[in-house]
């Protein structure tokens, strides 16, 4: 469940390339008793998220699940064609922007829409976040004591942390979000600037290599993993354990109706379900963080804020190259 690279090759060869959508296309069945759902939701998870629901209801969720990009092309794909089939569509933040923009999803309200953090909810009410993936600093315990840790982004300038620090190649989301927190573009591209120059920052490519790196020791210090890696992790005994600098930097899942759902009355029931406490809770058992705050969170009492969505699809070369630059030494 990840924010595509470049976020929204949207598909502008999806909306035109309908053919791959027509491949084992979900068929609902009678109305008013079932509905379809396209997600990224793993399918290990997919049962004790959807039982309760199923049982409450009596509506049957015909899912069909894949990656990122191929749950957005589908989408879009049938959209073009007129194709309605699906009723629930279920994606990162970024890519439920990009349907919203192509009319494809409906507008919401939701006395729910109440209970979400901040940020879960566009103006345009066409989605609404439903679990948040939050960036938390990851450390090793057997070289860095937890009395040392930095407390704020700046201390990251301390020169203790020279060769010590390691960062995601992808986090192009997070490094915007920090460049606002530390006071907007000129200044906080100044600190990352100032950061790989004077302490430098390992680049690597994927979380799970960058918490394994920070289990081996190679990299002590992990600016970027999502926070339920390093638990899981300590929990089964590694030299690991982990921090949050706030504000900690969130990337959001998000839920849609279909404005042309052919089960209407039951996708508004199972969006507000995946909102609701009893879905949230078993997003938190899947190691997520709830946006629901009636709910108790992994991270809680950490101040967290989301990414932008629009930011993401507007202006995904922009921070590629800033970061790339900044802290890759690389130029385009």
């Amino acid at each position: 469940m990840t924010v595509m690279d470049g976020r929204v090759r949207i598909a502008a060869a999806a909306i035109l390339t309908v053919l791959g959508a027509s491949c084992g296309a979900a068929q609902p069945s009678g109305p008013g008793n079932s509905l379809t759902l396209y997600t990224t939701i793993a399918e290990k998870d997919l049962p004790a998220l959807l039982g309760p629901f199923e049982a409450e209801h009596g509506i049957h969720v015909n899912v069909w699940r894949a990656g990122t990009d191929r749950v957005l092309q589908r989408t879009m794909s049938e959209a073009a064609a007129g194709r309605y089939e699906v009723d629930v569509v279920h994606l990162g933040a970024p890519e439920m922007e990009a349907l919203a923009r192509e009319q494809i999803l409906l507008a919401i309200d939701s006395p729910v829409h109440a209970d979400l953090h901040p940020g879960s909810v566009p103006p345009h009410r066409q989605w609404a976040a439903t679990l948040l993936s939050v960036w938390v600093q990851a450390y090793n315990t057997d070289l860095i004591r937890k009395e040392d840790l930095p407390r704020t982004y700046r201390d990251l300038l301390d020169p203790r942390w020279e060769g010590k620090l390691g960062i995601e190649a992808k986090d192009e989301d997070w490094f915007a979000s920090v460049v606002d927190a530390v006071g907007g573009q000129e200044q906080g591209v100044e600190f990352f600037r100032q950061l790989a120059a004077t302490n430098g920052v390992s680049v690597r490519l994927g979380h799970t290599l960058l918490n394994n790196l920070v289990i081996s020791g190679e990299v002590p210090l992990a600016l970027t993993v999502y926070n339920y890696m390093p638990e899981q992790a300590k929990k089964k005994g590694a030299p690991i354990d982990w921090f949050a600098l706030e504000p900690a930097i969130a990337r959001a899942n998000a839920v849609g109706v279909a404005r042309r759902a052919p089960h209407p009355a039951a996708a508004r029931l199972f969006y507000d379900y995946l909102l609701g406490e009893q879905a949230q809770r078993s997003f938190v058992n899947m190691d997520y963080v709830p946006s629901n705050t009636k709910v108790a969170s992994p991270l809680e009492g950490i101040r967290i804020v989301q990414t932008d969505p629009v930011r993401s699809l507007d202006e995904a070369e922009k921070w590629t190259t800033l970061f790339e630059a900044t802290l890759m030494n690389k130029e385009r």
